[in-house]
C-alpha cells in the first residue's frame, strides 16, 4: 500500500549558498545589488571560489514550504532532482531532517551537471544578491520518482 502525505512538492531542488560581502565584492564579480539572475556552471563554480565562508542549507521554494509543513507536523514528501554529491547530500540530509520524505533517485556521479545552488551574496545592509544555477534540476522524470 502507498503511503499517503497531507502535501506533496515538486520543485527545483537546490541548495543555497549564503555568504555576506561587501557591496566592492559584488562590483568586483560583475553582479548588479538586489539581483536574481540565472548563471551556468562554471560562473557557479567560480563564484562559489570567490566568497568566503558560507551557510549551505536546502533550499528553492517548494522544498523550502514542505520542510515548513514536515516542521509543523504535516506528513510531506518531496520530488525534486539533485546530483550523487556533496551538495546533493546536503540537499537530502536538510530536508529528511526537517521531517519530509524525500526518495527522488539521484543523478549520477559521472553526470555532466551538478546540484543546482543559489548562492545568496548578503550586503551589510541586508540587501541580497542571488545568482542561481539550477544544474541537474532540469532533468526530473518521471523514471526519477518511486510509484509507492
Amino acid at each position: 500500500m502507498s503511503k499517503q502525505f497531507n502535501v506533496v512538492g515538486i520543485g527545483n531542488a537546490m541548495v543555497d549558498i549564503l555568504a555576506r560581502c561587501d557591496d566592492a565584492f559584488l562590483s568586483d564579480a560583475g553582479i548588479e545589488k538586489g539581483i536574481m539572475q540565472l548563471i551556468d556552471m562554471p560562473r557557479a563554480i567560480d563564484l562559489y571560489s570567490k566568497i568566503g565562508p558560507a551557510q549551505e542549507v536546502s533550499g528553492g521554494s517548494a522544498a523550502n514550504t514542505i520542510a515548513v509543513i514536515a516542521a509543523l507536523g504535516g506528513d510531506t514528501a518531496y520530488v525534486g532532482k539533485v546530483k550523487d554529491d556533496q551538495l546533493g547530500a546536503i540537499f537530502a540530509h536538510d530536508l529528511r531532517a526537517q521531517g519530509a520524505v524525500y526518495e527522488t533517485a539521484l543523478a549520477p556521479k559521472t553526470a555532466e551537471d551538478e546540484t543546482g545552488r543559489c548562492i545568496v551574496l548578503v550586503t551589510p545592509d541586508g540587501e541580497r544578491s542571488m545568482n542561481t544555477y539550477l544544474g541537474v534540476t532540469e532533468f526530473l522524470t518521471p523514471d526519477d520518482i518511486d510509484p509507492a
